[in-house]
């Protein structure tokens, strides 16, 4: 797979859903809900202090008994999570996701957090790069105009 960066080759004109430590839950799950996202940053300013997924409002709130209502972020946040640069490449993303079992990844520079990276963008640049070999395989086998779609006449 040829190498692609984190930025600008999987995430382009991401819009940052960020939310303050002391913020609740239920305002983590109304954004998520809001904006069909899966994940909340947690920061204080542009800093990155955390991330909230949906996994851990299930096993660390629902699943506890807590109030999303009045639990703060920083009560079920993963504190300090894994980031990777910009310049990073999208199959270090892919190896450090698959190894730690998440499917979330900040994108930081120097603790500033600048976008996340999901399994989910990931998956779209491995999938992309398996069709551009098949098409590249298929002309050299078949020759130029030639495809595993062409009909016999």
């Amino acid at each position: 797979m040829p190498t692609r960066r984190l930025m600008p080759d999987v995430i382009k004109n991401q819009e940052l859903s960020c939310l303050p430590p002391d913020a609740t839950v239920r305002d983590a799950a109304l954004l998520m809900a809001e904006r069909r996202i899966a994940a909340v940053l947690v920061t204080q300013g542009r800093t990155l202090k955390g991330i909230v997924t949906e996994r851990d409002m299930t096993v660390r709130v629902l699943a506890a008994g807590l109030d999303p209502a009045t639990t703060p972020l920083s009560v079920v946040m993963t504190a300090d999570p894994d980031t990777l640069e910009p310049s990073a490449a999208a199959l270090a993303a892919l190896e450090l996701m698959e190894r730690h079992h998440y499917r979330h990844l900040p994108v930081a520079v120097d603790g500033e957090v600048v976008g996340m990276v999901s399994v989910r963008d990931l998956f779209a640049v491995v999938r992309s790069h398996l069709e551009d070999e098949i098409r590249n395989r298929e002309a050299f086998m078949f020759g130029s105009g030639y495809s595993a779609e062409a009909t016999v006449g």
